[in-house]
């Protein structure tokens, strides 16, 4: 059975503390922007158009965003069916990891999943009998100049490699490690398996994006990590490669600095989807006032919130210059509602009164 090597260093605990702690904070939070659904979307957008990007695909993120509503493009047509197929790729992964995490009573992962991610990915680009089978032949990356900078391990092993890497991921053994690493782990391996003929890549990553929201790290679905990963194309790409070239055989390869850069890309991606949650980061006992749920605020409301989270309170004028677009009986209604909400209460009866949380 496959065991990766590697070593919990300093940077790879400060990584999953951010994690963790971006993780908490977004899923905790008793306050929400009404429009994270737009958010969602967007983060489904970024994945697909960087996902894609990485790999060459010449579409720009406003024309994957017309191929994903449905829209005709002029562009070349492998280019509009990778987006569409990864688009695909996204609800599969999206649907399959909430039926594991609800259903831990099969073996989490199989190999059918990972076949079907990749026939998915290569739908209509591939051959039919290539689609979701594992390659009979050698593959060999070559660069610009023609050198060969990656050499697959040999078709025959393909079969074997994957069966031990699974064998790991569902191990009593595999499952004690961090599901970030975890993640990081089946990156590397499929990339280095590159288990069939093309479209690798975009099947390694929708993979180890599964194994985080399968284990309770989709946060809200917020994140791309694809776009970390095409922003640092060469970074991406040098981490993977150093970590190969160490040795031919994989389970001697020490995985340590590729799962630095994994863990600090996840940060780095979460820390910004923290960084617009925290603005509404209240009370952490409101949540528990509310009832235990999360409460959407409007565009409005949110900004009333961050005031009242930054000074500790608001008043009438202070929210007429925090709102200044509306009138005064819109601002009135805004508050009002929070206060039906039990979010805030209001602190005396004159002009001067404040509006405090509750």
């Amino acid at each position: 059975m496959y065991f990766p090597k590697f070593t919990i260093t300093t940077e790879i605990l400060k990584n999953i503390g951010a994690i963790e702690a971006a993780r908490a904070l977004i899923n905790n939070a008793p306050l929400i922007p009404s429009y994270e659904k737009s958010f969602q979307e967007e983060a489904v957008l970024r994945t697909v158009h960087f996902g894609t990007h990485i790999e060459g695909n010449e579409l720009s993120l406003s024309q994957a965003a017309n191929v994903i509503a449905g829209q005709n493009i002029l562009a070349g047509r492998r280019d509009v069916q990778e987006v569409i197929n990864y688009r695909r790729v996204v609800d599969f992964i999206d649907q399959l990891g909430k039926k594991l995490k609800d259903n831990r009573s099969r073996s989490w992962y199989r190999e059918e999943d990972l076949k079907q991610i990749h026939y998915l990915v290569t739908d209509r680009i591939l051959s039919a009998e290539r689609c979701g089978r594992y390659r009979k032949t050698q593959v060999v990356v070559r660069s610009p100049s023609g050198e060969v900078v990656f050499k697959a391990p040999p078709s025959i092993e393909v079969p074997y490699l994957i069966k031990s890497f699974f064998s790991f991921l569902n191990s009593k053994k595999g499952r004690s490690i961090h599901p970030v690493l975890r993640a990081g782990i089946a990156h590397y391996a499929l990339v280095a398996i590159h288990p069939f003929v093309e479209g690798n890549g975009r099947t390694a990553r929708a993979f180890a994006n599964l194994v985080l929201f399968a284990e309770g790290y989709d946060i809200r679905r917020l994140f791309s990590l694809e776009e970390y990963f095409d922003k640092n194309l060469n970074d991406y790409y040098l981490s993977l490669k150093q970590t190969s070239d160490q040795v031919s055989d994989l389970d001697s390869r020490d995985l340590t600095s590729w799962l630095e850069f994994f863990s600090y890309a996840l940060a780095i991606e979460l820390s910004q989807v923290r960084e617009q949650i925290e603005r509404l980061s209240v009370d952490g006992k409101l949540k528990k006032k509310l009832g235990g749920k999360q409460v959407p605020l409007a565009p409005r409301q949110v900004k009333l919130m961050e005031y009242i989270n930054d000074q500790g309170g608001i008043t009438m004028a202070a929210a007429r210059a925090v709102i200044p677009m509306v009138s005064e009986d819109t601002v009135l209604r805004e508050l009002q509602d929070l206060r039906e909400k039990g979010i805030i209460r209001k602190v005396g009866r004159t002009k001067g009164a404040k509006y405090i949380l509750r």
